[in-house]
């Protein structure tokens, strides 16, 4: 970071503490009722460390002075200072406690709210702003931004409650002297002065190292994901490298900031230090005038030796307020992203297999080129259709509209004559089912991965599904069959095993209308055409079908195919219609044929 952006960034160190008390304040407001027992548990323990003074000095003076003058122990009187004394440290303990559990529950349930805003927030936001934001980074929002906004709500209790017990200390210090006294007006403004300046060193420290975590997240998770590329292409090192560059600044970030503090802390245990010295000092004399008595001085000094903590509790705060506005601006950002996937109130009849239509439809990703142009297509109820094209003709986009995962520029998708935009978002769920490509398994059974909590989806309807997807002989002589475990992301199968256990998740919850995204890429071509032969039989009593394909066994099984070109609709027809009538579907065909050939 250069100079001038950390001058900057410092000079904004008024307006951090102004924005982190906005955000305490929003904190409070969601749990009232927590933060009144916890700062009333820490106005409680202040209130007794600043009585517990008077009474310590009282003992001095009462107790322990006259046994040395007498030296006899008046054992009455050492028994009920020491009862005081146990009695004062119970109220004190039980006061630290109540502060403690409440400011802990307090921090837990935002901690906790945040999380579940985010998750929802990501689950509504479109897909074309998760294209935008790498999915480490989003991790990082959810955990150690959230972790970030919500540490602030830990000290603060303590430091509420020991304002009070600072003004207490101070005023009872002045009552009790008042020559005393100014050494306390002269000690407390500088332990604040000194606050504000570590406050504003510490804020774009703090800031920085909050931005260096999410970077060293999204090249983690990246490096994750990325595993089985970085190590057959021997990038181990380079990877290893790029990793421990931002590792490196992230530790140097860290190491600044305990630096900033290590020199902070003992400068904030000197000065009450030397303000008791002073104390002791000024006090001697005024013993010695009569001004004082020897229980008035022990008792200041004690007061002293405390001035420390109220201003350490208000230190622990405000250094952790530029971390906390740092990790709230980032979960801020995504709670107030543009954008949402709205659903309507209509429903469908679920009797019949479902009809889909594209009415001129146009789309482009943000800041991209039109991916799609006037597109016009129809599923018929109970029939299969293929979209065929060339890579980058509008295939994949086209099946996450069907779904909506995204929703059109231009033009409308219905679905039984319905705006998919006016649909519940239970309707669609139950309507329409999506196999992609890439098939996601989660790290559970294999039960879990295809009923995915459905109520209707028991054991006998995941052996249908599974049987329809061709892979049920293969889960019976597992040795857990359904019970079996697969591994993260299903490391434990193979990668048609994969896809057919994702179908097999589809077709679970009996949809109206399946669209396969090359969904079988990954399976003996024997086995697809199993597939496609079992879905094309069951189609008039459950599902439409919409497959994208590439081989031409899928492409003669559906009943129309629609060729793009550049986004647009070319030619629609049978599979033999199209090879010789459009020279470009053929030669398409034709080269998916060569490819097959050689790679068998």
């Amino acid at each position: 970071m250069s100079v001038t952006s950390t001058a900057d960034m410092t000079r904004t160190g008024g307006a951090v503490l102004r924005r982190g008390l906005g955000i305490l304040g929003q904190g409070i407001a969601a749990e009232p009722r927590l933060f009144s027992i916890s700062v009333a548990g820490s106005v409680l323990h202040g209130a007794l460390l600043v009585g517990n003074a008077f009474v310590i000095g009282e003992i001095v003076g009462r107790v322990v002075t006259p046994a040395f003058a007498e030296d006899r122990i008046n054992t009455a009187a050492l028994a009920l200072a020491a009862a005081v004394l146990l009695a004062i440290s119970g109220l004190r303990v039980a006061a630290m406690f109540a502060r403690r559990l409440a400011a802990g529950a307090m921090m837990f349930r935002l901690q906790a709210g945040y999380r579940e805003r985010i998750t929802r927030r990501y689950l509504e936001l479109p897909l074309a702003w998760h294209q935008r934001n790498s999915a480490g980074s989003l991790l990082s929002t959810a955990t150690s931004d959230v972790e970030a906004a919500v540490q602030p709500f830990a000290p603060l209790p303590l430091a509420v409650g020991t304002v009070v017990m600072l003004v207490g200390a101070l005023g009872s210090v002045l009552w009790t002297d008042w020559v005393l006294g100014l050494v306390g007006l002269v000690l407390v403004p500088s332990l604040f002065a000194l606050n504000i300046f570590y406050s504003r060193r510490m804020s774009p420290l703090q800031m920085r190292a909050q931005r260096l975590r999410a970077g060293v997240a999204e090249i983690a998770h990246e490096s994750f994901d990325g595993a089985l590329v970085i190590k057959t292409m021997g990038k181990e090192a380079a990877e290893t490298a790029r990793f421990a560059a931002k590792v490196g600044e992230l530790r140097d970030g860290l190491i600044r900031v305990g630096r900033l503090r290590g020199l902070f802390d003992p400068v904030m245990d000197t000065l009450p230090s030397v303000g008791t010295v002073a104390v002791l000092l000024l006090g001697t004399w005024r013993l010695s005038s009569g001004a004082i008595t020897v229980s008035q001085l022990v008792s200041v000094a004690f007061l002293f030796t405390v001035l420390a903590f109220p201003l350490r509790a208000i230190a622990w705060l405000v250094g952790d307020m530029p971390r906390g506005v740092a990790g709230y601006d980032r979960v801020h950002a995504v709670l107030a992203a543009e954008g949402s996937t709205r659903y309507g109130t209509e429903d469908l009849d679920r009797a019949v297999p479902a009809t889909l239509d594209f009415e001129d439809v146009g789309f482009r990703y943000v800041d991209g080129e039109p991916v799609l142009r006037d597109v016009s297509l129809t599923v018929p109820r109970g029939k299969t259709v293929a979209l065929v094209g060339p890579t980058g003709s509008g295939k994949s986009t086209i099946a996450s509209l069907a779904v909506r995962l995204v929703d059109p520029d231009s033009g409308t998708v219905r679905l039984d004559g319905a705006d998919l935009r006016t649909l519940t978002a239970e309707a669609l769920a139950r309507s329409v089912a999506l196999v992609p490509q890439l098939p996601f398994v989660f790290d559970d059974t294999i039960r879990a991965n295809i009923a995915l909590d459905r109520p209707a989806a028991d054991d006998a309807e995941v052996w249908a599904a599974l049987r329809l997807a061709q892979i049920d002989s293969f889960v019976a002589g597992l040795p857990e069959s359904l019970g079996t475990e697969v591994g993260e992301r299903g490391t434990s199968l193979s990668g048609g095993q994969r896809q057919r256990i994702t179908l097999a998740r589809a077709l679970a919850g009996k949809p109206r209308l399946l669209i396969l995204d090359d969904a079988t890429s990954a399976v003996d071509p024997r086995v697809e055409a199993a597939i496609l032969g079992a879905l094309r039989s069951a189609a008039g009593e459950g599902a439409s079908i919409l497959v994208v394909a590439y081989r031409r066994a899928t492409i003669a099984l559906a009943d129309e195919v629609v060729y793009l070109e550049s986004g647009r609709v070319v030619a629609r027809g049978t599979h033999t219609e199209l090879l010789a009538t459009v020279p470009g579907y053929k030669d398409l065909v034709t080269a998916y044929e060569k490819a097959e050939a050689l790679d068998d």
